[in-house]
C-alpha cells in the first residue's frame, strides 16, 4: 500500500511541478488561478510541491527541497528570457518561504498523527 501511495504522489508531485513551470512562463493577459497576490501565490506552489515531494521521497527529503528552491532559481532565470515576465528576487525568497511552510506542515501533520496513534 506504502508504495502505491509513494506512486500516486510522485505522479502528483510531478503534475504540480509541470503545471507550476507553465503557470509561471505563461503569458500575465492568460487566465489563471491565483490567491490575488504574487508572492503568496508562489508560497502557495512551492509549499504544495514541499507536501507531495515528502510524500513522494519520504527518505530523501534533505536532497529534495534544496533541489525544489533550485527548480524556484531555474523558473526565474526562464521568466527572464521571456517578454512580459520578470525575474525577482523577491520570489524565490517567497518559493523557500513556501517550502518552509511545507516542510513545517508535514512535520506537524506527522506529529499529530503520531500522538493519535499513542492515544494523548
Amino acid at each position: 500500500m506504502k508504495s502505491k501511495i509513494g506512486l500516486l504522489s510522485r505522479w502528483i508531485f510531478w503534475a504540480c511541478a509541470f503545471a507550476i513551470l507553465v503557470l509561471s512562463l505563461a503569458p500575465p493577459s492568460t487566465p489563471m488561478p491565483t490567491t490575488g497576490w504574487d508572492k503568496s501565490n508562489h508560497v502557495l506552489a512551492f509549499a504544495t510541491l514541499a507536501f507531495f515531494a515528502h510524500q513522494a521521497w519520504p527518505g530523501r527529503i534533505s536532497l529534495v527541497v534544496p533541489s525544489l528552491l533550485a527548480y524556484g532559481a531555474l523558473i526565474e532565470v526562464l521568466q527572464s528570457f521571456t517578454p512580459d515576465r520578470y525575474a525577482e528576487w523577491s520570489d524565490l525568497w517567497a518559493d523557500g518561504l513556501g517550502l518552509l511552510i511545507g516542510e513545517v506542515f508535514v512535520r506537524l501533520a506527522r506529529w499529530l498523527a503520531a500522538r493519535r496513534q499513542t492515544g494523548r
